[in-house]
């Protein structure tokens, strides 16, 4: 049997995946949310390329939902929310983890995709088993916010081959939104060791 160096591994995987276009993103983010499951991300630092399969991610429908950031208004912050689909939308909690989340939907109609958990992929170790680690992980951080999600230092792939099973649950850390902290709009592969957390797994898949 032949042995292939990691990196001629890597490239040769990567050559078989998608880059998602814009397009892809300009849909309503509760279906987003499920479409990002199993979709990979394609972070370069300087010279160097990493990749992660998303497995947990959270939709957050509009201004009407009270979990969303624009349910507030339209603000510095939330800008980037009301522009077009395909871009970071990157923020500060606690005032110390940034968070990665991706504008969906139509402009004017602030939707958004929090990514929350991710596996490292080709080799690469990192724990990805939350929003904050993730972010830290990829360094992804506030100076990427309003990037579009087509550039070559941040942009994401589609692995054809994979057919990720799906569960709905509702979404973590919102019990402020009132009735929106029950909306199962928190979906997750739950085949996943990635996870944040594994609360909601008795839904009912998708």
């Amino acid at each position: 049997m032949t042995a292939f160096p990691m990196a001629a591994v890597a490239a040769t995987w990567s050559c078989s995946l998608i880059q998602l276009e814009q397009s892809f993103y300009a849909q309503p983010a509760l279906t987003l949310a499920q479409a990002l499951i199993g979709k990979v991300i394609a972070r370069r630092v300087r010279r160097k390329v990493f990749h992660a399969r998303i497995v947990e991610t959270e939709a957050y429908v509009g201004s009407h939902d009270l979990a969303c950031h624009a349910s507030k208004g339209r603000t510095n912050r939330t800008e980037v929310m009301f522009g077009p689909a395909g871009r970071a939308y990157v923020y500060l909690i606690y005032g110390v983890y940034d968070m990665f989340n991706i504008v969906a939907g139509e402009v004017d109609d602030p939707q958004a995709v929090l990514i929350r958990a991710a596996e490292p992929l080709n080799g690469w170790s990192a724990d990805l088993s939350g929003p904050g680690k993730l972010t830290r992980a990829l360094k992804i951080s506030r100076a990427d916010n309003g990037v579009a999600l087509t550039s070559d230092r941040l942009h994401l792939l589609d692995d054809p081959a994979d057919r990720p099973q799906i569960v709905a649950t509702p979404r973590i850390g919102i019990d402020y939104a009132r009735e929106w902290k029950h909306e199962l709009l928190r979906f997750l592969d739950p085949t996943s060791k990635a996870l944040s957390s594994r609360s909601g797994l008795s839904s009912t898949p998708r």
